[in-house]
């Protein structure tokens, strides 16, 4: 209706002011921090770009890039890592230092990092001219704006002045099916895994020490936790977008298939990986200076990852471990290259290539004992759940393993249930549970491969699924089906999403 009262430009109006809407539902204050900052941004683009000759002039273009980069980041880490830098001050001088608890605003993260991306891309000349209006949409964009993808202006700006005469309803179908596949992922897949999780952890912050099969099933448990719940919402934000025609860029790709860690940092969060590489990892050098210098750089920017998650030493040792294991894989294949160059002798590097099945394996089990420390609220916690991992805090099965102790003459073990699984029947439920979704994780294909002919999202689908969604009755009753479970579900209680806290 809008756009046929006036335009591309009213219909855009409508949805600045809905996402404005969205985003102070849960605290009106943020909307202040969240308007300023894209006016700040939009104005540093426009000095930035030339259009102010006078401040352009006088300052010049790195200084003006510095200070646009140095206030994002100031204003991100004021409200990230304050109460993080006092506590630690206070605890380092032995002392209470009266601070106040800063409230970490929804979404910060990501808009920070879109705009300082934004900012760069002026710099370097590769921003055409927008208007306050497409600029304000592109960073507000209701969908995506609370945990991504991070978006680069080119991808989306240009959809929103398509000048479509309306929203076609096969964009309201593909659009209500991948959203409802999401919202199945967050409420019943991921906050299942939660129920198996949390006692694990909880358990060890409140100064427990779970057992080897305990702590096994709490970290395979929130490592299938986080990744339907930032699946889910992947697949949310993603339908969201399409009911208003607009295709957001891939950001999850069934990370868990993946052969490498490499692989796996493709597939993960790719939005976030693409900053981290296009904006930090190429300026520093990438791997323009040899191998020293290029696992350095690896090194560095993982780190500053970890830190970008959250303010705790658990982050860094999180983005720590990945950093090594990048550090590792990338050794691994220069060995392997170096080996399979020499003429004579080819073997060495073809015996260095793992079956597929078990570089998958290694991989998945790299990924998720570093979830530990991700997941874990302070460094005892996590020390607690990865000695249990190796079975340092003893070995407890469930009672109907009893058949087992003949073992125990050679390993102490104790049939006495796995209290972190819950009451009676928890731990045999909690083992079903894991096990079918770590099947589901290792085989099934993700949701755009399945709607793969309706372009769901930006660029080429290579490797589409065998069964594909069509507009179809068929269909239409499966979605529904979905959607009402997952509906039906979140009457019992929703987790928040995992990526919320960023």
């Amino acid at each position: 209706m809008l756009r046929r009262l006036g335009g591309a430009d009213l219909r855009l109006v409508w949805i600045l002011a809905a996402s404005l809407f969205f985003y102070g539902w849960w605290n009106p204050w943020n909307l202040f921090l969240l308007v300023g900052s894209i006016g700040f941004n939009y104005g540093a683009g426009l000095v930035l770009a030339g259009r102010v000759p006078a401040i352009s002039a006088r300052l010049g273009q790195p200084v003006l890039l510095t200070i646009g980069v140095v206030a994002n980041l100031a204003l991100l880490g004021f409200f990230k890592y304050a109460n993080f830098f006092v506590d630690s001050v206070g605890t380092i001088f032995g002392a209470s230092i009266p601070f106040g608890e800063v409230v970490l605003p929804l979404a910060i993260s990501f808009f920070t990092l879109q705009q300082i991306a934004f900012l760069i891309d002026v710099y370097r000349g590769r921003v055409a001219n927008y208007s306050f209006l497409h600029y304000g949409v592109f960073v507000s964009f209701f969908p995506q704006l609370i945990a991504g993808p991070i978006v680069h202006h080119h991808e989306v700006i240009p959809q929103f002045s398509k000048g479509e005469r309306g929203v076609p309803l096969s964009n309201i179908s593909i659009g209500l099916t991948i959203f409802a596949v999401g919202l199945f992922k967050k409420v019943i897949l991921a906050d299942t895994a939660s129920t198996f999780a949390t006692p694990v952890f909880d358990a060890a912050l409140a100064g427990a020490d779970p057992t080897l099969v305990e702590a096994w099933g709490g970290m395979l448990a929130y490592t299938l936790q986080i990744y339907f719940d930032f699946s889910g919402y992947s697949d949310m934000a993603i339908g969201l977008a399409r009911m208003f025609g607009i295709r957001l860029p891939l950001n999850f790709n069934a990370p868990y298939q993946s052969a490498s860690i490499i692989e796996f940092w493709g597939r993960w969060h790719i939005t976030l990986s693409r900053f981290l590489r296009e904006y930090l990892y190429i300026p520093l050098g990438g791997n323009r200076n040899g191998n020293l210098r290029r696992y350095g750089n690896l090194m560095a920017v993982m780190l500053i990852g970890g830190l970008w998650h959250g303010a705790g030493v658990t982050f860094v040792i999180w983005g720590g471990l990945h950093g090594l294991y990048l550090i590792v894989n990338h050794t691994w294949r220069n060995v392997a290259g170096a080996l399979g160059r020499r003429r004579r002798n080819p073997v060495p590097s073809r015996a260095l290539a793992l079956h597929p099945a078990l570089a998958r394996a290694i991989t998945f089990l790299a990924v998720a004992f570093a979830w530990v420390a991700f997941r874990a609220e302070d460094l005892g916690s996590a020390g607690a759940i990865y000695r249990g991992l190796f079975g340092f805090n003893g070995i407890s099965l469930p009672s109907q393993a009893d058949f087992l102790e003949p073992l125990t003459r050679l390993v102490p073990i104790a049939f006495d249930g796995l209290g972190a699984f819950g009451s009676v029947g928890g731990e045999r439920k909690g083992v079903i549970v894991i096990a079918i979704l770590l099947v589901v994780v290792a085989f099934a294909p993700p949701t755009h491969r399945w709607l793969a002919r309706t372009r769901p999202v930006l660029g080429r689908i290579s490797d589409p699924s065998r069964i594909q969604w069509r507009p179809s009755l068929r269909w239409a009753i499966v979605t529904g089906l979905i959607a009402s479970i997952a509906v039906y579900g979140m009457f019992s209680g929703v987790d928040e999403f995992i990526y919320f806290q960023f």
